[in-house]
């Protein structure tokens, strides 16, 4: 597992009973957590600080409940990135803090090539990965299906005072994508995928990760460069072990480097309980 433990703006204070009280800057939130099924509170106390309760209904979705005032958007700070943040349906806040430590890979890859790296990032949503590219140097081109998330991940990418860098928006189905930039001749140095269980493309494209997931990866690898820095792939899906990504890793890039896989997670503060928020399969340059 890696852990994203490096954060200041945000932590998990306490966990129980199917949900986590969070901070979020100087914003408290309960969400809800399948994954923890433990139902004693370490630190009840603390629960009185939520500001909103996101409650899910037995019959699907679920509605926040505003404890105190809460902004309609704020910001928080992962060392020189910052994310604007709003609450939205299911739960929601336009950002996902576990993923900071392949914020921090993929910063580190990008820094450490020594030359010029061209970054493709699929299903990008509101963009935190792009600007952790764009932020280590690299030249980024960012598609997700959804208007609302690519203006979203524009505000980003300002906000983090990196809006003359060069990244390119584009809301489009990502295997139709894909399938023109093979046409075009483009390649990529590193490419990033973070796929839905399921999802609809930009006109209606219906997306299923266990029927498509192998057919874009083995796409994508039409557009790798003859030297890719990284290949990373993300998911939440529900019964997916992190082992299934690492295989079709395995199966599909033909480059030479290392493969791994695994799970992500994120500590609860003055505990030594990780929360595990996703798996993780990558390849890399060695």
């Amino acid at each position: 597992m890696i852990i994203s433990d490096k954060w200041t703006d945000y932590e998990i204070l306490d966990m129980a009973d199917g949900e986590k009280l969070e901070r979020w800057g100087d914003v408290f939130l309960i969400r809800p957590d399948p994954q923890i099924i433990w139902k004693n509170k370490h630190f009840p106390a603390l629960w009185k600080k939520a500001d909103a309760h996101y409650h899910r209904s037995k019959t699907g979705g679920g509605e926040w409940e505003y404890i105190k005032r809460v902004p309609k958007s704020w910001q928080i700070n992962y060392h020189n990135l910052t994310f604007n943040l709003k609450p939205m349906g299911f739960k929601h806040t336009g950002l996902f803090p576990e993923q900071a430590a392949n914020w921090d890979f993929m910063i580190s890859k990008i820094k450490g090539a020594n030359r010029k790296i061209k970054v493709l990032n699929l299903f990008a949503y509101t963009g935190a990965a792009s600007i952790a590219c764009a932020y280590a140097g690299a030249e980024v081109c960012h598609v997700d299906s959804s208007k609302g998330m690519t203006s979203w991940a524009k505000e980003n990418l300002a906000s983090s005072g990196l809006a003359d860098k060069p990244v390119r928006f584009i809301v489009d189905d990502v295997i139709k994508f894909v399938q023109r930039e093979i046409r075009r001749g483009n390649k990529y140095d590193a490419i990033i995928m973070d796929p839905p269980s399921y999802g609809r493309g930009a006109n209606g494209e219906v997306w299923n990760i266990e029927e498509n997931l192998y057919t874009l990866v083995e796409l994508c690898t039409n557009i790798l460069s003859d030297a890719p820095l990284f290949f990373l792939i993300n998911s939440y899906t529900t019964g997916l072990a992190p082992s299934i990504l690492g295989n079709i890793l395995k199966m599909t890039i033909k480059k030479k480097g290392k493969i791994v896989s695994g799970e992500i997670g994120l500590p609860m503060t003055k505990s030594d309980i990780v929360l595990p928020c996703g798996i993780f399969g990558r390849f890399e340059q060695i």
